[in-house]
């Protein structure tokens, strides 16, 4: 007899009540001094709470002191939670951007992520194409057609200084990264982050 498939993971947002998948949400925990902490790495111990990854959940949560009720308790919450979190998400995706150009799992300009796309080589498939939010709209698009067909993810939530930065250069508008792990983590951190910032997850 075939065993029955193991239920999906899932957690309860404190705010909505809906239950979703961990990677659409984030854990916080209570810390020292009764502060309010979020757990990005889900590693800390202490009883965990939940929240849907975007910006008007955390500013409820903290309006309505719905992480009181969670736990229990009177806790302390920081009055920039939403902004800390979106500079806390920001650093990790840009963190392993920086990892996988050192680890030679990305390719950036133009002229080489076309180059890189047209090739039959199966190791960008399934990766991500990072277009820089303020690049010319023509050259996005065609790096996205391409993108689409290796069945890349094209994530469009930072500028081009700050994905130039990550990789030791003033402005990179165009970015992919081949698929593995430093892709996974980076596919997860940046769906959190497109709900704090304007931007999305095209």
């Amino acid at each position: 007899m075939v065993k029955a498939e193991k239920a999906e993971t899932q957690r309860r947002c404190i705010v909505s009540g809906d239950s979703q998948k961990p990677e659409k949400l984030i854990r916080f925990v209570v810390g020292p001094d009764n502060q309010i902490v979020p757990d990005l790495e889900e590693k800390l111990p202490g009883r965990g709470f939940w929240l849907s990854a975007a910006r008007d959940m955390v500013n409820t949560a903290c309006d309505k002191q719905l992480f009181n009720k969670a736990a229990r308790c009177k806790v302390e919450v920081s009055a920039t939670l939403a902004e800390d979190l979106e500079n806390l998400l920001v650093r990790r995706c840009l963190d392993r951007v920086a990892l996988a150009r050192r680890a030679g799992q990305s390719v950036g300009g133009f002229d080489r992520v076309c180059e890189k796309l047209r090739q039959t080589s199966g190791k960008w498939r399934g990766g991500i194409l990072l277009a820089a939010s303020d690049g010319a709209e023509d050259g996005r698009k065609k790096t996205r057609r391409l993108a689409e067909e290796k069945e890349m993810d094209v994530i469009s939530l930072f500028s081009a200084q700050e994905l130039g930065a990550a990789i030791g250069n003033e402005r990179t508008v165009h970015l992919i990264i081949e698929s593995g792990g430093l892709a996974r983590t980076l596919r997860r951190d940046a769906a959190r982050l497109a709900g704090f910032r304007s931007e999305r997850i095209l």
